[in-house]
């Protein structure tokens, strides 16, 4: 790298970082959290309800064979039929219900990342408040997700778990960045859209799952999905009473995330061997229709039409108009973007390149790059 390049970078980059500390203290400042702290009457109300206690709630002992309940012969046979409904779940679905289960096994950075939201956190770890048993809550339903994946995949047989299991590791270990990490504003934003991403891949999986004949594991990414939904609405809640008691600070938030783009919270993922491990499971869940380039734009549109961001107006500032305006505009843009890689792509006609994953033994499924 030149001089000349290395010095635009870095000025780049400094402007990138102080525009984020003036949003952080505008976002920081002791009237915006005031704003938190008088929601917490309404999150007792209208979010914590949304948790399932754990007598109610699904655990992952009822998701797959229990040794102790079916004795060693009825264990061995529950195990046998997993393993002949998985041997006809293709490769390119393995890799997506992979991503998720990484995904959802990094479970303590994400409570670690919304606990960091300023006014809306459990200091003490076992606070009383609203915000924190929420927090608590939502983790320990979040928790179930990852373990009872990982149960499934191990009783497979399909799957490297070893290879699988350094990847949660790693992953775990290098953590996730956020843009504005200690702004609720942002942080409910991000959560809320990635929330709902997860939902859709979940249920897209269940779908992909079942018509290859295997509905026990079907079965289990639809409970998850579901669990996801309800998680999704709670976020969603969170945000659109932000945009009631501060329309300003919230929309320009969103817009602030949304020029950003939100990155996927797995994407610092690393089985230690294929260097665009991310990138590479991202353009097979594309392929599969896992998740996609049309779902981000389609989520973004439903949580325009959601917070009824195009109708805001009163209590808007000159930027907060803008901001409105260019998340409104987004969409269309998207797809706009979404056209000219789809022609370009058929004009290159681009051909499926062979990438083996870790995961799968390395056997290859082939994916289209970008």
């Amino acid at each position: 790298m030149s001089s000349a390049v290395g010095g635009a970078v870095a000025a780049t980059r400094r402007e990138a970082e102080a525009e984020e500390a003036q949003e952080l203290r505008r976002c920081l400042a002791p009237e915006k959290l005031d704003v938190l702290e008088q929601m917490e009457p309404w999150v007792e109300a209208h979010v914590l309800p949304l948790l399932k206690p754990a007598e109610a709630a699904w655990q992952p002992a009822d998701m797959v064979p229990d040794a102790a309940a079916l004795g060693t012969d009825g264990f061995h046979a529950a195990c046998l039929e997993i393993r002949e409904r998985a041997a006809g779940v293709p490769d390119e679905h393995l890799v997506c219900l992979v991503g998720n289960m990484v995904t959802e096994e990094a479970l303590p950075t994400y409570q670690s990342v919304v606990n960091r939201f300023e006014s809306a956190r459990d200091v003490t770890g076992a606070d009383a408040t609203a915000w924190a048993r929420w927090i608590r809550g939502w983790s320990a339903e979040e928790n179930r997700h990852g373990d009872v994946l990982s149960r499934y995949m191990y009783l497979s047989g399909r799957l490297d778990m070893r290879q699988v299991e350094r990847t949660v590791h790693r992953l775990i270990g290098s953590g996730m960045a956020m843009h504005a990490p200690a702004s609720p504003y942002h942080g409910f934003v991000y959560v809320a859209f990635q929330e709902r991403a997860t939902a859709i891949s979940h249920g897209n999986t269940a779908r992909n799952v079942r018509a290859h004949g295997d509905d026990a594991l079907a079965r289990i990414c639809g409970a998850i999905a579901a669990d996801e939904k309800r998680h999704e609405a709670a976020y969603t809640r969170v945000v659109e009473r932000l945009l009631e008691a501060d329309p300003d600070t919230t929309v320009r938030a969103l817009a602030y995330v949304m020029r950003r783009r939100i990155t996927m919270p797995a994407a610092l993922m690393d089985d230690g061997r294929d260097a665009d491990l991310f990138a590479h499971y991202a353009a097979a869940a594309q392929q599969a229709g896992t998740y996609t380039a049309s779902d981000y734009r389609a989520i973004l549109e439903h949580l325009i039409r959601r917070w009824r961001v195009a109708e805001l107006e009163a209590g808007l500032s000159g930027e907060g108009r803008r901001a409105r305006d260019y998340v409104c505009a987004l969409p269309q843009k998207i797809r706009r973007m979404e056209e000219k890689a789809h022609d370009r792509a058929a004009q290159m006609r681009k051909r499926p390149t062979a990438i083996p994953f870790s995961w799968i033994f390395d056997r290859p499924v082939d994916v289209i790059l970008p």
